[in-house]
């Protein structure tokens, strides 16, 4: 194995530890606290969308996850976690798109990278260090 083939691997290892982790922790926070998902569903009716959709977020921030940080189809892991960051900007946070914080940050910076890290997943695949390389 080629030096370079080596870090690019790695790479894509702490890039899926780091998304995967960081984004399951909220997972977990909301199988520890379901009364979270009374307001999620509550966001999605006010938006017309249907209350049941509120269990997707078990997929988007348990499932998915659980999925990159093993290298289990981590492309579709990636796909789950992108699609349920732009439910969560649009639901809760599209009317901090162009808001800074009173320290000069982008207000959905964190939602940001959850979203474009896991879009790099998408691209980028599993690696070799991975249950089942893609």
């Amino acid at each position: 194995m080629a030096l370079s083939s080596l870090n690019a691997d790695t790479g894509r290892l702490i890039l899926r530890l780091c998304v995967g982790g960081l984004i399951l922790f909220h997972g977990v926070a909301k199988i520890m606290h379901p009364a979270a998902l009374d307001f999620i569903r509550g966001m999605l009716t006010a938006n017309h969308l249907p209350a049941v959709a509120a269990y997707g977020v078990y997929i988007g921030e348990v499932v998915a996850p659980l999925m990159v940080i093993v290298g289990y189809q981590a492309r579709v892991g990636g796909l789950l976690i992108a699609v349920n960051m732009i439910f969560a900007l649009f639901l809760a946070h599209s009317g901090d798109l162009f808001s800074l914080s009173e320290h000069g940050g982008w207000v959905i910076e964190l939602q940001m990278f959850y979203l474009l890290s896991a879009v790099a997943i998408v691209f980028l695949g599993s690696g070799s260090m991975a249950y089942k390389q893609d």
